[in-house]
């Protein structure tokens, strides 16, 4: 088992990861501060792992909360499922709550949790490649509106995280692959000897090969912790894991949460930024091809929808959270593993690239 930590002072916490944590001696228990214990999942993972944490609580009193499945359902309405839940089961200031999912659990749960009676514990168990490099380590809790995505939220760190690559047998191979632009953004943005290794190991990936698995989620949550503890709330150093996420959200929003995979509107994001950094004589054209090739790999899209137009993708871009005094700013690749903030892209670039 390896065991990483987000270092945050009082608010630090270990991140493990193991082949078979659901279903041995897990250092679930140990986070765990009272006997009270809620589950939010939802209708596709419940089924798969919920009697496997349960078997782990077996001493504690434990209910459960499963929502339906999607993007589509991180929305105020399920967090007010959540509250109402919680209210009526008469849980406390010492409950903790376990989320059991991928990305979308794991938000709306951590946002309950900084919630409720003004914050309780909860622990990550992420179950999809996506919330296991990611979403599950940092803190970022939200839902998301018609208008905007994750602009409901608070910054609100778990007690733990839990990851069982076990978990990822089951996951739909859509799933797995649109997981997999975040783990190609780590690459891209700031380490370029493990895009290299992504490169080498694409086969390895897709058979799902525990070894390299693990090495691969360890890798990305070593990046994710460092810049973290670096920069919690998103004020400096921190805006660089948005890498492609500006063009992402948008699309997201604009097509409807769910039609594309947060994770393909990512990739072609990431796309998007480089053809704009190329555009900028930011990046060599010869490491944008390398960028499409790897993200191609894993079947992802490389362009943005045909029904979306430059208006409406600046609609969107003008609501995105990282942007100052109203000028629209941008994580642009300076070449494979490094990349920068910018606020100085032109009208005109911005028209070429869309």
């Amino acid at each position: 088992m390896s065991i990483l930590r987000v270092e945050l002072a009082e608010r630090s916490y270990p991140i493990y990861i193991d082949n078979g944590l659901l279903t041995k001696d897990s250092p679930l228990l140990q986070h765990i501060n009272n006997k009270r214990v809620c589950i939010v999942s939802n209708s596709i993972v419940y089924p798969l792992y919920g009697a496997q944490v349960k078997n782990l609580l077996a001493n504690f009193d434990v209910d459960e909360i499963v929502l339906p499945d999607g993007e589509a359902e991180k929305n105020l309405a399920n967090f007010e499922k959540i509250m109402s839940h919680l209210l009526a089961n008469e849980h406390g200031r010492d409950t903790t709550l376990i989320a059991l999912g991928g990305g979308v659990i794991g938000d709306i749960t951590g946002f309950a949790a900084a919630c409720y009676q003004r914050g309780i514990n909860f622990i990550q168990i992420p179950t999809t490649v996506l919330s296991q490099v990611d979403s599950s380590v940092g803190g970022k809790t939200a839902v998301n509106h018609p208008l905007g995505k994750n602009m409901i939220g608070a910054f609100y760190q778990p007690k733990a995280v839990i990851i069982d690559i076990a978990t990822l047998g089951t996951l739909p191979t859509r799933e797995f692959n649109a997981g997999m632009a975040e783990v190609i953004k780590y690459g891209i943005l700031g380490d370029r000897a493990f895009f290299e290794w992504l490169e080498e190991n694409t086969a390895l990936i897709q058979s799902n090969n525990k070894a390299i698995l693990s090495t691969m989620i360890e890798k990305c949550c070593q990046c994710k912790a460092k810049i973290v503890a670096e920069d919690e709330t998103e004020s400096g150093v921190r805006a660089l894991l948005n890498l492609g996420h500006t063009f992402g959200h948008a699309i997201e929003a604009d097509q409807g949460y769910g039609v594309w995979l947060h994770g393909e509107a990512v990739a072609t994001g990431m796309v998007l930024a480089a053809k704009l950094a190329v555009a900028m004589n930011l990046l060599e054209v010869s490491d944008l091809r390398r960028i499409e090739r790897l993200i191609a790999a894993f079947d992802l899209p490389l362009v943005a929808p045909k029904n979306m137009s430059y208006a409406e993708f600046i609609v969107h871009m003008r609501r995105d959270k990282k942007n100052l005094a109203g000028q629209l700013r941008f994580i642009l690749p300076t070449s494979i593993g490094s990349s920068e903030v910018r606020d100085d892209v032109t009208e005109d670039i911005l028209k070429q690239i869309l």
